[in-house]
């Protein structure tokens, strides 16, 4: 599969139906699925009539005909929901969720809903109820999480473009260990009417793209104000297609130094280094900035997203929808069991992080702290963009790492997303874009993040970059 542009010129010149375009996404998806387990359902039967209805319609549309592939934690009618949690593996909804309503009106064709970690709790899609999802370039490594799934939909050429979730970096550090863009827009950018909550001041619904011009077609069509989503913000919607000239020259770029140091691989180091002096090459000015209580946004961030997913996921309790366990005998038992049979490892001693730091005696001395850390961090970015228009990051320590690797050793896996939770504590929006390959041919990213609104500035930052320094290698898992 193809960039949007050229799969739309197709449609238009007559070249390729609609139909012809969707059976080929499917087809692809089926055979991959065998090898990446990339999808938990595929709608062929729902995603085929929409290409033939689309097909005799002469109406309009922005991504008439363009096949996409969901998260399984963004509610679309009639599919599953399941969160990759066998809690929820049964819960089909009964609505669309606010970006799904808008993809569909603009003609986008969903093909099918991706695996996940379980709700959204992974930085390796290792935490899935229905198994691991498969890395493209290497299926003995992860593609990254929580949204590997929807990462993996785009990187192995199925389909041009996919939703995933961000709550500290769900969909920039796959996307980096994919090879592919990522982008998470500013918190109130897009709706979360119909994602299911994690942590309810982190959670967004994301994007990931074959490149930056994708993701800015789909960011035109989600974006914007939702009656159904308090939080959505009622500001403009940009042009960013019209803007992404290529020409960022006099653009500044902000460099926190104090990122490159500790933990960080030195492949990556060195090609994010490159990076910076790409951007310089193409007219970019840099600067040094300083993020002094970035350090503290991995302890900041486990205590403020586990408390907000203690008090969300108390609602799968096996009374009202999901899982129940059918072999509990009174009520209390039906919420003990079914919990414990629902919930996997890693959901579970999130709840348990969570329930401990809300309660009495503990709530002062972590949660509070963490909230007025939370805003230091905040208001370091602040001061730094009023330097420079984004600041420059890598998107993980590492590149993709083996299956099974940091399985039994929660923290190391907590640190991939050292980089990435930052942007979602300040809500400030990021997107990571290749950079790179490793020695052994792994792709390496470099992130980007940016003020308040920003995405705009962010996508054309990107944009030019992939222009000039395009990562052509392809992975070895790959839908011709």
């Amino acid at each position: 599969m193809t960039n949007i542009e050229s799969i739309l010129n197709k449609i238009s010149a007559g070249e390729s139906s609609i139909r012809s375009v969707t059976e080929h996404a499917i087809e692809s998806a089926e055979k991959l699925n065998e090898s990446l387990n990339t999808f938990l359902q595929i709608d062929k039967e729902g995603a085929l009539k929409r290409a033939d209805e689309l097909d005799s319609s002469n109406e309009e549309q922005s991504l008439r005909g363009i096949p996409i592939a969901i998260k399984d934690n963004i509610c679309v009618k009639g599919l599953q929901a399941s969160c990759g949690s066998k809690i929820l593996g049964v819960y089909h909804p009964p609505y669309n969720a606010t970006a799904i309503e808008r993809l569909k009106s603009a003609g986008a064709i969903v093909i099918g809903k991706t695996n996940q970690d379980e709700f959204a709790m992974g930085s390796s899609n290792e935490n899935s109820a229905f198994g691991t999802v498969k890395n493209p370039w290497d299926t003995t490594r992860v593609p990254g999480g929580s949204s590997g799934g929807s990462a993996v939909a785009v990187a192995s050429g199925v389909v041009p473009v996919s939703l995933g979730s961000e709550t500290g970096g769900s969909v920039r550090q796959p996307a980096s260990l994919c090879g592919i863009t990522g982008l998470k827009p500013t918190y109130g950018r897009i709706s979360r009417y119909g994602l299911v909550a994690f942590a309810s001041s982190l959670d967004q619904i994301a994007i990931f793209g074959s490149n930056s011009r994708d993701i800015a077609a789909v960011l035109k069509v989600v974006a914007g104000r939702d009656t159904h989503d308090a939080t959505t913000a009622d500001v403009p919607v940009p042009d960013y297609l019209g803007e992404m000239t290529g020409d960022i020259k006099g653009m500044r770029i902000g460099v926190p130094r104090e990122l490159f140091g500790e933990g960080l691989d030195e492949e990556v180091k060195a090609s994010v280094e490159k990076g910076i002096e790409n951007y310089r090459d193409l007219g970019a000015e840099i600067v040094d900035i300083e993020l002094p209580h970035a350090k503290y946004c991995i302890a900041v961030y486990y205590i403020i997203a586990t408390a907000e997913a203690s008090s969300n996921l108390a609602r799968f309790d096996g009374v009202r929808y999901g899982y129940r366990t059918p072999e509990a005998r009174d009520l209390r038992e039906t919420y003990r069991v079914t919990r414990d049979e629902g919930f996997g490892a890693e959901v579970k001693r999130r709840i348990m992080l969570g329930t401990y730091v809300l309660s009495s005696g503990y709530y002062d001395a972590y949660y509070l702290k963490a909230q007025k850390v939370r805003t230091l961090i905040k208001q370091d970015f602040e001061k730094a963009f009023t330097v420079c228009d984004a600041i420059i990051t890598p998107t993980s320590p590492s590149t993709a790492f083996k299956i099974g690797e940091k399985s039994d050793d929660p923290l190391a896996m907590y640190l991939s997303d050292i980089y990435t939770c930052t942007a979602n504590l300040a809500g400030i929006p990021g997107i990571s874009i290749p950079c790179g390959l490793s020695d052994e041919g792994l792709p390496i990213g470099l992130q980007l993040v940016g003020k308040n609104w920003s995405e705009n500035t962010l996508l054309k930052l990107g944009d030019a970059y992939e222009r000039a320094f395009p990562l052509n290698a392809k992975p070895k898992v790959f839908a011709e």
